[in-house]
């Protein structure tokens, strides 16, 4: 804030200088706060008016929270039940066991809360290991001593398993039937979300690392989307689509604690609080996906979280272990794994291999620029043409990656299966159809990499679908594709040449290479290069693997992937996610230098509401006129001169309780000032205004009191501030707006969005291009489609005689139909472009296209 300085001088009796005036007001109402009033009568009252007005904001969505009003109310909320309860929980002036019992309580709470929060966790992590592997491999088989078991459970300590069978002895029929399930379990799962829970489509992670910031999204974190996520979410992953559960385990378990922390008054009415839950619900998410406690609250402070004390992080330790611990009680696999794909190995690695695993961590780096920038085309090209078709496409997708997927050995089996058998050493029985024999070296390279190319291209049109889906298994199968490729022809090369120095500090008589390493590196290097996290990655694969040893490959391995990532842009796909959809967010690993102070990006035509003279008609006429959060007042519009600023929700409020509590002229005159003891009073002034709790509804009103609602101290800055400097305050401080005045007239006003705008205005005069081309692309995809839409409808219409009719030639343009849509028809909270920025001033009828909840 500026800071102001004030002088006086032995004059007469004058009024008192802007300076002097904004101190006045800002002592009056730090005073007034450490009373627990401001101009309003004591008591409950200003506790029960924040209340209500917190349960209405509570319920406003695409709206921001002002991390510093938020936390002031919540130390005025505590002075307030302090005083409150100071005569029954004290006596003679000492705590009493009451009081001592209440705060132990209240300490408590938190860990009450994460406690129950863990436990949820660990056991919906548990049923959806259960049924996705059943569901995995109902597709291939059955067992017959039990259908509700699936292959490993039917093959519990069998050397060979007669139990389990295949659906039929014909692989034609079985491929049908592998087809024919996937498409049954992506229709459904996409059929549920669309008419359920929209939210419960996709990763989730963009969204959450907003919420936590502090963007609202109501019902994206409600009990709904927690339970058609957990029921679609084994579904997504066994129709055979390329997606994973990792991050939708994330989504799931936030909404937990969101869920269940609403029990409890502590954490229902403070925005601060809550957010300290979401992000240990977040680590609790990534470490039942992994196995890996340690390792998810490295990825919370690493990825998710924008404000992470220390508190938060051992709050974030505690959920995420006992989370773990049920799971590990669970036993989900019975085998005492955490995860399918968890591995140990009792073999060193080599000085020599370096270079391979450098090689690994480039193919990394490169796999993540890769499909990120085509993934985000797709991405535009299924919200300009398909989003009218999510669940026709999800099942059309499950249908030609069934279709793909079934011939090749690698594919056909559900990821985390694969990552199982590609991560193992093949010394100890473990060789899955031949992959280990000499003689099948060749071929199972081809297929590692038909594997590795498709599996790239199924997850870059997949990711994005409306079904529940991750990128994190998805990404890590393809690099254990690569991974396992390298290692077989690593050693390869080590047979052909034993005795080359290269080769020297092998041990004769012992396998030299374990391919199994170089998968489970693939696998590192992929996920780093997705996501662009490094350390939570090491974490997370040595608690994986428990091998000590392979610490040091792992770190070469991500940081080379880290810093080829870096060379095609900054941050990861769920980054890129909140870039695309629009969210306001400001990314606190970003450093930018733009030399430019605020004043060139601040909007300088405010809205904003004069102290006195402004009659009721007109105010409610101004606020239906716009949808702005927030006014600032000034003294009048001559002087501008700044008195506080009040927002939209407070002042509506004020509004809708003037005229409850008794009838209110609509040209009442609206005060948002007390009136000054140190000014002078002149004969024009209006009378002392009188407040709600005077009001009589047998005579009108003409001046209502709006001065309890503002906020007389707001942020405010000097123009000539540097930009990065407010960037800083945004992000360090989380206010809504920031104010812009210079010695102490209002000059304009700053928010998120208008940072963004500039930031993405000098990021594209750096980097010009022409998406001209692109758009051009995108409509020849487009015709071509409906080309093949019409025929394959004319087709089925002529087989069928005219029963079945799916459209074609009789329609026009085809079957799919590009159309301008009904903005609520949409899944996800993306605007009308994917340039435009949410800020919560949007209209959600016009320009956010959002799915009825």
């Amino acid at each position: 804030m500026n800071a102001r300085t004030t002088s006086f001088s032995a004059q007469p009796p004058r009024r008192p200088s802007l300076p002097e005036r904004r101190i006045s007001r800002r002592l009056s109402a730090l005073s007034s706060a450490e009373h627990g009033q401001n101009g309003a009568p004591t008591g409950t009252t200003e506790d029960e008016l924040t209340e209500e007005i917190e349960k209405i904001k509570r319920y406003e969505d695409f709206t921001t929270i002002d991390w510093v009003q938020d936390a002031a109310r919540e130390q005025l909320r505590r002075r307030a039940r302090r005083k409150e309860n100071a005569g029954f929980f004290e006596r003679d002036g000492h705590l009493g066991w009451r009081r001592k019992l209440r705060d132990s309580y209240d300490a408590g709470q938190a860990w009450i809360v994460v406690t129950l929060v863990g436990a949820a966790i660990g056991l919906n992590a548990a049923f959806l290991n259960i049924v996705t592997e059943w569901l995995s491999d109902v597709k291939l088989g059955y067992c017959t001593t039990a259908f509700y078991l699936n292959e490993d459970f039917c093959c519990w300590g069998e050397d060979t398993c007669e139990d389990w069978h295949r659906w039929t002895p014909l692989w034609p029929v079985n491929y049908f039937l592998y087809f024919v399930f996937s498409i049954i379990f992506a229709l459904t799962s996409a059929s549920l979300v669309k008419a359920y829970a929209p939210y419960a489509a996709g990763s989730g992670i963009s969204e959450i690392k907003c919420i936590i910031a502090g963007f609202v999204m109501k019902g994206f974190l409600g009990f709904w989307t927690l339970l058609i996520k957990s029921i679609c979410l084994p579904l997504a992953i066994a129709s055979g689509l390329s997606v994973g559960k990792e991050g939708p385990s994330v989504h799931y378990a936030v909404c937990t604690g969101n869920v269940i922390s609403r029990f409890f008054d502590k954490y229902k009415r403070n925005a601060a609080k809550t957010r300290e839950i979401l992000s240990a619900c977040a680590a609790a998410g990534v470490a039942v996906a992994f196995g890996s406690p340690i390792g998810g609250v490295l990825f919370s402070l690493e990825e998710m979280s924008s404000y992470f004390p220390l508190k938060t992080m051992w709050r974030s330790y505690f959920c995420a272990l006992v989370a773990t611990a049920v799971l590990a009680a669970m036993n989900p696999f019975r085998t005492g794994q955490l995860v399918m794909f968890e591995v140990r190995y009792d073999r060193s690695w080599h000085f020599f291999e370096i270079i391979f695993f450098i090689f690994i961590g480039v193919f990394g780096g490169l796999y993540g620029a890769f499909v990120m920038k085509w993934n985000l085309r797709a991405m535009a090209f299924r919200k300009k043409y398909l989003s009218q078709y999510a669940i026709l496409e999800a099942t059309l997708l499950a249908g030609g990656t069934a279709i793909l997927c079934y011939p090749n050995m690698f594919l056909r089996i559900d990821m985390t299966e694969a990552m199982e058998k590609l991560f193992l050493e093949c010394e100890g029985g473990h060789d899955y159809d031949g992959l280990c024999e000499a003689k099948n070296r060749w071929s199972m390279v081809l297929s590692l990499l038909f594997a590795t190319i498709m599996r790239t291209f199924l997850v870059i049109i997949s990711y994005g679908c409306k079904v529940p889906a991750g990128i994190f298994v998805p990404s890590m199968a393809v690099g254990a594709y690569f991974g396992r490729m390298v290692g077989i022809l690593v050693q390869a090369l080590h047979e052909s040449f034993p005795h080359a120095k290269f080769f020297a500090a092998c041990e004769p008589d012992v396998p030299c290479i374990t391919p199994g390493t170089y998968a489970f590196l693939g696998a590192a290097a992929a996920l780093s290069g997705i996501m662009h996290i490094t350390v939570s990655v090491v974490v997370i694969m040595f608690e994986l693997t428990g091998a000590l040893t392979y610490i040091l490959p792992t770190m070469i391995v991500v940081g080379v992937t880290k810093a080829v990532s870096e060379r095609f842009g900054k941050g990861g796909i769920a980054d890129r996610m909140i870039w695309f959809n629009g969210f306001p967010f400001l990314d606190n690993k970003e450093e930018h230098t733009f030399g430019v102070p605020v004043s060139q990006v601040m909007t300088s035509e405010v809205t904003s509401l004069p102290s006195t003279g402004l009659n009721l008609r007109s105010l409610e006429s101004l606020m239906s006129q716009n949808k702005y959060q927030g006014f600032p007042i000034v003294e009048n519009f001559t002087t501008k001169a700044l008195i506080g600023y009040i927002g939209r929700t407070e002042l509506q409020y004020a509004i809708n309780r003037a005229k409850k509590e008794g009838f209110i002229s609509p040209n009442a005159k609206c005060f948002f000032t007390q009136p000054d003891s140190t000014a002078v009073q002149t004969p024009s002034t209006a009378a002392p205004p009188v407040t709600f709790d005077a009001i009589e509804s047998a005579t009108g009103q003409q001046s209502v009191d709006f001065s309890r609602f503002i906020d007389p101290t707001p942020l405010a800055v000097h123009p000539r501030l540097p930009l990065e400097t407010v960037m800083e305050l945004f992000k360090k401080m989380g206010p809504r707006v920031i104010l812009v005045d210079y010695r102490g007239r209002l000059a304009g006003l700053v928010t998120v969005k208008d940072c963004l705008k500039f930031q993405f205005k000098v990021e594209a005069h750096e980097t010009t291009r022409d998406d001209s081309m692109l758009d051009e692309r995108q409509e020849r995809l487009w015709g071509i489609m409906n080309r093949v839409a019409d025929w394959i409808a004319d087709n089925v219409n002529g087989l069928s005689g005219g029963r079945i009719k799916l459209g074609g030639s009789g329609r026009s343009p085809g079957i799919l139909e590009a159309h301008t849509a009904d903005p609520r028809d949409h899944l996800s909270p993306i605007p009308a472009s994917h340039h435009a920025i949410l800020d919560g001033t949007e209209d959600e009828d016009n320009g956010v296209e959002l799915q009825n909840r």
